[in-house]
């Protein structure tokens, strides 16, 4: 008995169509239970086919790859490019693959329980619509099932309805053949017999064919209209092919000869609709057509539809006085040109309104912060002639601006630096304690003194974001080569640039730049703004 059912599968293989039994689906349900297979379709010729070895592998959890052969379950058994389960089981849920050569294919395996009082389960169902009076099929039909199996039964709502060996329901939909129709293959295999079921929900429709029509659009319509003028009215309804759509016009001794209607045009919609539309044509309208309605109707075996149409004369003079639409357009421009004037002078001078604003609030921000000074001054140490006017400028006119007329307190090394300590761990301490570290910088400005001095500052700038670096060019620097990259990440407009040829006042724009990027303090100024400081000397 095993030999002939064994003979009986592989002639089942051999004739079946390969494209409709392979399984090509990557994430494939099963129902617990009943008998299923995985069966890989190959491109390969039967020559390449004795050269490479088939081998099945599952993987499932935390596992990796095991290969299944017959001894892997007494359930599964493998038949070349088919795996089968008699039956497949909860246990059976996970990752398998066909490998032969290069040729790998993988599906991922889902097994659910079956529902309990119930012939199918819902969430492996297909549907059908079928209208009514139309034909209804359903046959049970599967090219890799049926060879195998000695009765195939139909069922409908789990009540058999046929008993024949190939049963086919064949007939005109009425709305009580609605239901559940499942098909139960019953295929025996060593000794046993194992079912495979497959259901269809059918649902029963209405005839789509035939609709009630109905025009679009509201039932009422104002149009408004110009004398002498022409205007098309649209009547569109959504109708049956045989329908009729027409303008009720009066008898041929009231119609007036400026009215005229367009021939029907149809267009059929994606979705099968049927759209239909006609227009009215009134041209040179006159005082006469401005006293009737204009009705449209469509026109079915199930019923009609009408909408209105009527025409009102437009008002001769504008909604709104020429002279007040006039004056309104004036203040809106002058509106606009005041907007984006505050815009522009908003950014020329926000550094004023800054510093304004800090004065009028009282605004400090150096109260609470720790800090013993406002800024740290790193300049270039020697002074010799060709670097004093630099010098000068850091020791003597930061120090007299600053501290003298606006109050603020600078760390500068050869004023507040003791000799005869560890000067590396004294600057690196002097430049935690202040708030803002000013460069003046020159072509001078890199040596061994300073870069200390820099490099500390960057790095309490960029990375420890615990101080901001105010860098002033004293004299213009066109090669930037042999300064740290990091200077290149300073926001541009704390760049100053001094102009040694030009007396500035402490109200220049220098100054006021200077003194909006420093901490926001309040600070009394002591002299008069008026004051001009002496030129540097170039030479």
């Amino acid at each position: 008995m095993r030999h002939i059912e064994l003979l009986l599968t592989l002639l089942a293989l051999m004739f079946t169509s390969t494209s409709e039994t392979c399984i090509s689906r990557q994430s494939i349900t099963a129902v617990e239970g009943e008998f299923f297979y995985l069966r890989y379709c190959s491109s390969a010729s039967e020559h390449d086919s004795e050269k490479n070895a088939i081998k099945w592998y599952k993987s499932s959890g935390s596992h990796g790859r095991i290969e299944l052969n017959s001894s892997s379950s007494p359930r599964i058994t493998l038949h070349d490019y088919v795996l089968e389960f008699w039956p497949v089981e909860l246990e059976d849920s996970g990752s398998y693959f066909f490998q032969m050569g290069n040729d790998t294919r993988k599906w991922k395996l889902n097994v659910i329980g079956r529902s309990k009082g119930s012939c199918f389960v819902e969430k492996l169902l297909t549907s059908k619509t079928v209208e009514v009076q139309k034909s209804l099929h359903v046959a049970c039909k599967h090219d890799y099932f049926q060879p195998l199996a000695n009765r195939t039964s139909l069922y409908k709502n789990c009540k058999k309805i046929n008993n024949g060996t190939n049963p086919v329901l064949q007939k005109n939909a009425e709305f009580k053949d609605q239901g559940y129709y499942t098909c139960v293959f019953s295929i025996p295999h060593n000794g046993k017999l194992f079912n495979v079921t497959k259901t269809i929900n059918v649902t029963i429709v209405g005839d789509r064919s035939k609709i009630i029509p109905v025009l679009l659009g509201p039932k009422l319509n104002r149009v408004k209209v110009e004398l002498g003028k022409d205007v098309n009215l649209n009547c569109s309804a959504l109708a049956n092919e045989k329908d009729q759509i027409y303008w009720n016009l009066w008898d041929e001794n009231g119609k007036e000869p400026n009215v005229h209607e367009e021939n029907v045009k149809k267009n059929r919609a994606l979705d099968g609709k049927l759209y239909v539309s006609r227009m009215l044509k009134i041209e040179n309208i006159n005082a006469k057509n401005l006293k009737f309605s204009y009705n449209c109707t469509v026109a079915s075996e199930g019923g009609t539809d009408t909408i209105n149409f009527v025409l009102l004369k437009k008002e001769d003079m504008a909604d709104i006085p020429g002279y007040i639409f006039t004056r309104g357009m004036i203040v809106a421009v002058l509106i606009s040109v005041v907007v984006v004037c505050l815009v522009i002078m908003g950014v020329i001078y926000r550094v004023d309104l800054a510093l304004f604003y800090r004065h009028f609030m009282r605004k400090d921000e150096t109260l609470t912060d720790g800090k013993t000074y406002d800024a740290f001054v790193s300049y270039l140490k020697e002074c010799g002639p060709e670097n004093g006017e630099e010098h000068t400028f850091a020791v003597e006119i930061l120090p007299r601006v600053l501290e003298k007329h606006f109050g603020y307190k600078l760390c500068i090394y050869e004023r507040d630096v003791v000799p005869g300590g560890a000067i590396v761990d004294e600057i690196h301490s002097l430049i935690e304690k202040s708030r803002r570290l000013i460069i003046v910088l020159s072509k001078s400005y890199m040596s061994n003194e300073v870069r200390y001095e820099l490099e500390s500052g960057l790095h309490e700038a960029l990375v420890e974001r615990k101080i901001k670096i105010i860098l002033i060019e004293f004299t213009p620097v066109s090669d930037f080569t042999f300064f740290p990259q990091s200077l290149k990440l300073l926001k541009s407009h704390r760049v100053l640039k001094w102009n040694a040829d030009k007396p500035l006042s402490y109200n220049s724009r220098f100054w006021k730049n200077l003194l909006y990027l420093m901490p926001a303090k309040v600070v009394k100024s002591r002299g008069t703004e008026s004051e001009v400081f002496p030129v540097l000397s170039q030479s």
